[in-house]
């Protein structure tokens, strides 16, 4: 089958369904990077959207095995998961995804989403998570599975600015956060807020955990991207963050976000909104 062909058939992707109407709500950062990825290379594609709790049975369903681990090693079953009929092929990791997506229709949409660059960027992990963190199984393009893991890295760090802001879906929130919980190893009545002087350092701590990340960006004065007007996946997959702490963050915060660094993450969110389309 032709590659002009094959793009004319859907790809569904798989991503996690928060609170009605999902398309405001969907915040998950991993499949973010997919849907980056997908309307970049501009190829025809819809969402099924997957509630929490149904994910590792949907997963298993689509023979797409898990890709992660609990930190005591148990499977962690998660998304983006995409299904792409016209090479009969499913595709379970964010990484995996934009890969595949780069290797089988190199052409399409915008390029190349790995173009060369150095990604010159670590952020080492100050504190323990209940999923492992780790390089993609995939070792193609290595510079940026190692980007990839230092980001996931960093903004999972400071994730409990926005733990208290999930938008959950209300038909399962209690379900949800009690496996939360189960997760974290604390009761299941935990309440996950940061508030008051804690939440204040942590987010002085935020800022200046960023700063690497945003001399980054500044390298190249052409910005808003690492490569300056060239988007690559290094830029998904910041962005893809992004995204959730917009959409969990106290507002007031967001937009404080938005202006550190000399405004960097601000002007590529804004940016990234070329590639945002949810379909």
């Amino acid at each position: 089958m032709s590659t002009t062909h094959a793009t004319q058939q859907s790809i569904t992707l798989y991503d996690i369904a928060q609170k009605p109407p999902v398309e405001e709500s969907c915040c998950a950062p991993n499949p973010w990077k997919a849907r980056f990825a997908l309307n970049f290379k501009q190829l025809p594609y819809s969402t099924r959207w997957v509630g929490m709790l149904d994910i590792a049975t949907v997963r298993k369903e689509l023979g797409a095995p898990p890709c992660r681990k609990f930190a005591g090693g148990e499977d962690f079953y998660t998304l983006p998961v995409i299904k792409d009929p016209a090479h009969d092929a499913v595709v379970g990791d964010s990484f995996d995804i934009a890969v595949y997506l780069d290797k089988t229709y190199p052409g399409a949409g915008g390029g190349a989403l790995f173009p060369e660059q150095p990604l010159d960027f670590e952020f080492k992990p100050v504190v323990g998570f209940p999923t492992l963190l780790t390089l993609p199984n995939n070792d193609s393009h290595p510079g940026y599975g190692r980007f990839n893991l230092n980001a996931d890295t960093l903004f999972t760090t400071f994730s409990s600015l926005i733990a208290g802001g999930m938008p959950l879906d209300p038909a399962t929130e209690k379900e949800v956060k009690a496996e939360f919980a189960r997760r974290a190893g604390v009761g299941p009545d935990q309440e996950f807020t940061l508030e008051g002087e804690a939440r204040q350092a942590t987010l002085e701590s935020f800022e200046a955990a960023l700063g690497d990340l945003g001399k980054l960006y500044n390298e190249n004065a052409d910005g808003p991207f690492v490569l300056g007007k060239q988007v690559s996946h290094a830029d998904f997959i910041v962005g893809a963050w992004l995204r959730m702490y917009v959409v969990a963050m106290p507002k007031d915060e967001w937009q404080l976000l938005k202006t550190w660094h000399n405004g960097t993450f601000g002007r590529l969110h804004d940016a990234l909104d070329a590639y945002a389309q949810i379909k």
